[in-house]
C-alpha cells in the first residue's frame, strides 16, 4: 500500500474528538450547549447553519444576526476518551456527558439558549 493510501486509511480509522461544546455570546454572556460525535465537524456545521440563517435554535440565530459572528466563541467543554468505551457505547457516553453539563451550567432562559426538557 502506498503512503498516501496508508495515511488516508489511518485518518478514516481515527475517531474524531467527541464530547460536549459551548457556543458563547460574548456580548451578553448567553451560551448554547450541545454534543457531537465529531466536534470539529459540528463547529463547521453550526457556523454554516447560523450564517445561512437556518439554525434550529431561533434565539441563538436571532442573537447571531444581531451581534454578528465575531461576538461568538466556540469552546470544547469536555471530550470522551474513545479507548475507555466500547465503540457501540460512544453515543451513550457523549449523551451522558451532555446531560451532566446541562445540569451543571443550566443554560436556560436568560442564561442560555437551550430549551429545558419538560
Amino acid at each position: 500500500m502506498d503512503r498516501k493510501k496508508q495515511l488516508k486509511l489511518e485518518y478514516k480509522e481515527t475517531p474524531r474528538p467527541m464530547g460536549v461544546f459551548k457556543i458563547k455570546n460574548t456580548a451578553n454572556g448567553k451560551f448554547f450547549i450541545d454534543s457531537s460525535m465529531n466536534i470539529p465537524g459540528s463547529f463547521n456545521g453550526q457556523r454554516f447553519q447560523l450564517n445561512l440563517q437556518s439554525h434550529r435554535n431561533r434565539d441563538l440565530q436571532e442573537d447571531w444576526n444581531s451581534y454578528g459572528a465575531d461576538a461568538f466563541v466556540f469552546e470544547i467543554l469536555e471530550t470522551i476518551k474513545p479507548e475507555k468505551f466500547a465503540k457501540e457505547d460512544w453515543r451513550k457516553a457523549v449523551a451522558a456527558l451532555k446531560d451532566k453539563w446541562l445540569e451543571n451550567l443550566q443554560p436556560y432562559k436568560e442564561k442560555g439558549y437551550n430549551k429545558q426538557k419538560s
